[in-house]
């Protein structure tokens, strides 16, 4: 960057934090060369999640919510390289050929928008070519036709929305093995949509930029506030607005997809607006930890309603607590449900569990179990009530969610944290409402 442009770009950035009605003060003041100049200086405008990274990387993976402002940083990389030099060759990847010029190329944020005054960026759309006036040159590929990039030869690659792609690692493969021009890199940009094995493997070794929707300080703020509203805690809101990259094992005794399905809406309390009892039986899971600074507390509540379907309808586990912490947090989730009983595996500590919950709350109705089975068997009837339609999920719970898509039928567990602590609460809640204690090994005499 020369000291013109460092100059120019010390005077947008201080621009572009002015309110908004001050920023157009200031640009009717200004002759139509300088506001082209201030407009089109991209540096000085985007948000810190689309400035490249820093350091010698190969692949630059933005994962980000919708709305983030992929294809802009994506469409101004590029055409800063072409405008750098006239001999580059690009390979402008889309799930599609059509995705890829429609979005890539002729888009609102495509390459041929972000053209600088008296840069001609022309498309010869029956070769599927893009020329910049620097002499630069840019193909147009497809997730879907893997074998149109055996062959070619590029610098430098956008990949668009590799979620979407049809044929996703023969396409990548091909792609990176034509990448032997000068010093190769690739761009990603991508809004996750299940846990495509390639995304996975880029997050582990790329260069990753991740962000959420809400990150993009442009968008309408009362949009993004209903979007919000409207898919908070759903894998969709998640994955579409967060970012994130959800999966589940392989063999999962819960899929995504099977929540989704079970998922209905959220229960604000044990009576409904009449102040009539919502559920017949309420009951507390609680899979204790083995020590303050271990595993968290599984506490969630499960209840029944009067047709017989059994609802998840709160977690409320904790981490980093004492026993008088974490059994403070039961009292509470019991009080708040009115609870008939509480669950406590005893596996953990032995009975202490239980004398710790006496202790916090004499009149806690407190059933002990002890487990001789793994977490993955106990699971695996209470996984069954959600396929047959017996259990539902009230509401959303992110982090009990992800424990479940990790708990398979042979007993892994391949989720966050070291143990399924939330689910294995969740568990021992269910059984108890609608196993009759089937999916306990023991149950301990009060």
């Amino acid at each position: 960057m020369t000291r013109d442009d460092r100059a120019l770009l010390r005077t947008v950035r201080w621009l572009a934090g002015l309110p908004a009605d001050v920023q157009r003060a200031l640009m009717r003041g200004l002759s139509a060369p300088q506001k082209r100049t201030f407009t089109e200086f991209w540096p000085g405008w985007l948000h810190e999640g689309q400035e490249p990274p820093f350091g010698d990387w190969s692949v630059w993976l933005m994962l980000t919510g919708r709305g983030f402002g992929k294809t802009r940083a994506g469409a101004e990389w590029i055409s800063a390289l072409a405008r750098a030099d006239g001999d580059l060759r690009i390979a402008l990847v889309g799930a599609t050929i059509e995705d890829a010029l429609s979005v890539m190329v002729t888009g609102r944020s495509g390459v041929m928008a972000v053209a600088r005054t008296g840069e001609r960026v022309t498309l010869v759309k029956t070769e599927r070519l893009v020329r910049f006036s620097s002499g630069a040159e840019a193909r147009l590929y497809s997730g879907a036709d893997p074998e149109k990039l055996r062959g070619p030869e590029h610098h430098v690659a956008w990949c668009d929305e590799i979620a979407k792609w049809r044929h996703v690692q023969a396409t990548w493969d091909n792609l990176q093995l034509g990448l032997r021009l000068g010093a190769p890199r690739t761009l990603v940009t991508t809004t996750p949509r299940g846990a495509v094995p390639l995304l996975v493997t880029l997050k582990a070794t790329a260069a990753v930029t991740e962000g959420k929707t809400s990150d993009n300080p442009n968008l309408p703020a009362a949009w993004v506030a209903r979007m919000e509203a409207e898919y908070r805690g759903t894998r969709k809101g998640r994955e579409e607005l967060d970012g994130e990259l959800i999966g589940e094992a392989e063999g999962a005794l819960w899929s995504r997809a099977l929540i989704e399905r079970c998922r209905v809406a959220e229960v604000a309390g044990p009576e409904d607006e009449s102040g009539a009892r919502r559920f017949v039986r309420i009951a507390i899971g609680v899979d204790p930890p083995a020590s303050a600074t271990g595993d968290a507390c599984g506490i969630v509540a499960c209840a029944v309603a009067a047709d017989g379907v059994a609802y998840v309808i709160g977690d409320h586990s904790v981490r980093g607590l004492s026993p008088d912490g974490w059994a403070g947090k039961v009292a509470e989730a019991a009080a708040a449900w009115g609870a008939d009983v509480v669950v406590v595996e005893t596996n953990q500590g032995g009975e202490m569990a239980t004398s710790v919950l006496k202790a916090r709350d004499a009149a806690m109705p407190v059933r002990p179990v002890f487990a001789r089975f793994g977490k993955g068997d106990r699971a695996e009837p209470v996984g069954l009530l959600f396929e047959t339609g017996q259990a539902r999920v009230a509401g959303c719970f992110p982090e009990l969610e992800d424990e479940l898509c990790a708990m398979t039928r042979g007993g892994s567990y391949a989720g966050p944290g070291r143990s399924p602590d939330r689910a294995d609460a969740m568990v021992w809640a269910m059984s108890h409402l609608m196993l009759g204690g089937k999916a306990e090994a023991r149950v301990s005499a009060l």
